[in-house]
């Protein structure tokens, strides 16, 4: 049965060579008997979401607007040389958003009981006015939780809640992280803290320093200072890190995933008590977990033979944490959601106003501190 109608964000991507993000009407479902209805009042714009949403293949230069309210449709080409590797998206409208917050309006029969309650979700296409859903996918958020708060319940949290996991799973003990000032940056720093786990942030800027310092981080390199080698190997001697994050992809003109690993092995022979040629015997690891620079990734392999670089993604590490590692994560994330998980930001915005030009180039630098909330029902 179908009953009502709902607003949501399309991108797609046309044979002409543009993206056009657009708002469509659509139905507004009823809830089978394992699903809720949840009226989405928050989602915030991630990284992650870029990629589907305007893509990294747009060419912000060329953004334009037409039409106003529920007609509005924002447009930008596609950079020629990057139009093949968008050729699986051609002519579909696909829906955008990873996680939000909202509060469940309908219910099937198993669950009544979830009527009122305030959830988190992270079941893609959030921007949407209305999403129906597995009642189980739901995080439901204890009582005095507002759905600002629990908009981004998920991917930055559970990340930084997985960082930790991995860390457990492969025998490591001690982390580096990098673009430590970023949201799920600072989570991660809170939880160390918390959890007295070694961690060495990774930061480019003086202030963000600053902002480590003032959550009470112990380790800080600023990868722009001249001294940042000697002193993230100093940091790694100290906290016997041999796991890093890396949340760029390239930094440091590509270099820093290639110089986390040299500081580590550096790190590990100045304790070595033998020499040999395949060096250390320690065991390095680094994960990329996101594309914060588009430079390619270099490694000048001074590091041994005993490394390793991979991509990282939540979903596929929840299967290996196991189903009741996940419950704790989720439930911490629960309890902590108004301390260490908490999420400022810039502005909250409306669907119209998500498709403007000047608001699309400022959530597109994904610079620290200037986050942004969408709130569907916003005039």
């Amino acid at each position: 049965m179908r009953k009502g109608f709902s607003s949501e964000i399309r991108s797609t991507v046309t044979s002409e060579g543009t993206i056009e993000i657009s708002i469509v009407r659509c139905d507004k479902l009823k809830p089978a008997e394992d699903e809720v209805l949840i009226k989405v009042e928050a989602c915030p714009i991630n990284p992650s979401d870029l990629g589907l949403l305007i893509s990294f293949a747009a060419d912000l230069d060329t953004l334009s607007v037409s039409g106003s309210g529920n007609a509005t449709v924002a447009k930008m080409k596609i950079h020629e040389g990057l139009m093949k590797q968008m050729k699986p998206r051609l002519g579909k409208s696909m829906k955008v958003g990873n996680e939000g917050g909202g509060v469940v309006e309908d219910a099937g029969e198993k669950f009544k009981h979830l009527i009122g309650k305030t959830v988190g979700l992270a079941g893609g296409a959030m921007y949407s006015q209305y999403r129906c859903v597995k009642a189980s996918s739901c995080l439901v958020m204890n009582d005095d939780t507002t759905t600002t708060e629990a908009a981004s319940s998920f991917v930055n949290p559970l990340t930084a809640l997985g960082f930790i996991e991995t860390m457990k799973f492969e025998n490591h003990s001690g982390l580096i992280n990098t673009a430590a000032a970023s949201a799920l940056g600072q989570m991660l720093v809170k939880i160390c803290k918390a959890d007295s786990i070694p961690l060495v942030n990774i930061v480019r800027k003086s202030e963000h320093v600053d902002l480590l310092k003032s959550l009470g981080a112990e380790h800080i390199c600023n990868s722009s200072d001249s001294e940042f080698l000697n002193n993230l190997v100093d940091a790694i001697v100290e906290t016997g890190a041999t796991l890093g994050f890396d949340a760029t992809g390239g930094g440091n003109e590509g270099k820093l995933v290639g110089q986390m690993l040299s500081a580590m092995e550096i790190a590990a022979n100045k304790t070595a008590t033998e020499y040999s040629r395949y060096g250390s015997d320690t065991y390095k690891q680094v994960y990329i977990y996101g594309g914060l620079d588009q430079s390619p990734t270099v490694l000048n392999r001074s590091f041994g033979m005993q490394w390793g670089l991979g991509g990282w993604l939540l979903t596929p590490w929840i299967g290996k944490f196991g189903i009741d590692t996940f419950q704790k994560m989720r439930e911490r994330v629960a309890d902590e959601i108004k301390t260490t998980f908490a999420t400022a930001y810039t502005s909250v915005i409306s669907f119209e106003e998500m498709l403007q030009p000047e608001i699309i180039k400022k959530y597109a630098k994904q610079a620290t501190g200037e986050k942004y909330l969408v709130n569907p029902h916003k005039d």
